[in-house]
C-alpha cells in the first residue's frame, strides 16, 4: 500500500530495540555471561525483553535485581562495561529485523519519507546492529543513548535533536516505538506517536494510549494515512 501524495506525516522517528529489530537473543546472551561470572542464574528471553528500553545501566540493575541481592549502585557501571565486552561485536548474531521492516523501509523511503532512529541503545551497538542488517541505508539521522549531551528517551531533547539531524518539522513527524518511553518522548515533542503491539513493553502498550496501534510493522504505511492531509 502506498502512502498518500499528500500525507501530513514526511518525517519518521524510530525506536530500534523491540521496534525495528528483534534484539533480545543477542542481549540475553551477553546478560547471561555476565550473571554466569557471578555465579547467579541465566535470565529467560521474556525476562530479558521486560528489561529492555532504558539503557543498559538500566538492564543490568534489573538483571542483578531478578536473580538475587541488586548489584550495588557504584559497580553498576563496572558491570555494564562488562555486559558491553561480551555484547559489541555479538550484537547481530541472532538480532533479526522484524517481518516487514525491510520491505516497508524500502517502500517509505521511495516514497521521500525521511527517517531516523532514536534508541537508547549505545552508539556503537546501534551503528552495529544497523550496519550489519543492512538497515542503516534507510536513516539519514541515528542518535544512540550516549550519543549527545542531552538527556535520553523518555526526554524529549533526544528525540528532538533526532529530528534536527533529520532536517525534520514538528508539524510533519511521527514517532514509531514499542515502549513508553517512545510515547512519553513523543507527548513531550508535541507529536503524534503510533505504537507497535509486537514489542518488549512491560505492559499492554495500549495502556499508554498512543495515537495509533499496529500489529505488524507491514501495517505502518496505511496508519501513515491516517495523518493524511484533507484534499
Amino acid at each position: 500500500m502506498n502512502v498518500p501524495e499528500n500525507p501530513g506525516i514526511r518525517a519518521i522517528v524510530f525506536d530500534l530495540d523491540g521496534t525495528l529489530v528483534d534484539s533480545a537473543p543477542d542481549l540475553q546472551n551477553a546478560i547471561n555471561k555476565v550473571l554466569e561470572e557471578k555465579a547467579r542464574r541465566p535470565l529467560t528471553t521474556i525476562e530479558v525483553q521486560h528489561m529492555v528500553g532504558d539503557g543498559v545501566l538500566k538492564l543490568v540493575e534489573r538483571a542483578f535485581s531478578a536473580t538475587g541481592v541488586p548489584a550495588p549502585i557504584e559497580e553498576l557501571p563496572v558491570i555494564a562495561c562488562r555486559f558491553l565486552d561480551f555484547y559489541e561485536g555479538h550484537d547481530a548474531d541472532l538480532t533479526r529485523p522484524y517481518p516487514g521492516v525491510m520491505e516497508t523501509l524500502a517502500q517509505l523511503q521511495g516514497e521521500g519519507i525521511v527517517m531516523g532512529v532514536c534508541t537508547n541503545k549505545p552508539q556503537s551497538a546501534t551503528d552495529g546492529v544497523l550496519g550489519k542488517l543492512g538497515l542503516r541505508k534507510y536513516f539519514r539521522a541515528v542518535l544512540g543513548g550516549d550519543s549527545v549531551h542531552v538527556p535520553r528517551k523518555p526526554d524529549p531533547q533526544h528525540l528532538l535533536e533526532t529530528m534536527r539531524g533529520m532536517g525534520a518539522s514538528l508539524e510533519a513527524t511521527v514517532m514509531v516505538g514499542d515502549h513508553l518511553n517512545d510515547i512519553q518522548c513523543a507527548r513531550g515533542a508535541g507529536i503524534p506517536v503510533i505504537a507497535v503491539t509486537y514489542g518488549y513493553s512491560r505492559r499492554p502498550i495500549r495502556e499508554a494510549k498512543p495515537d495509533i496501534l499496529i500489529d505488524s510493522f507491514a501495517d505502518l504505511p496505511r496508519a501513515l494515512q491516517e495523518f493524511a492531509e484533507p484534499d
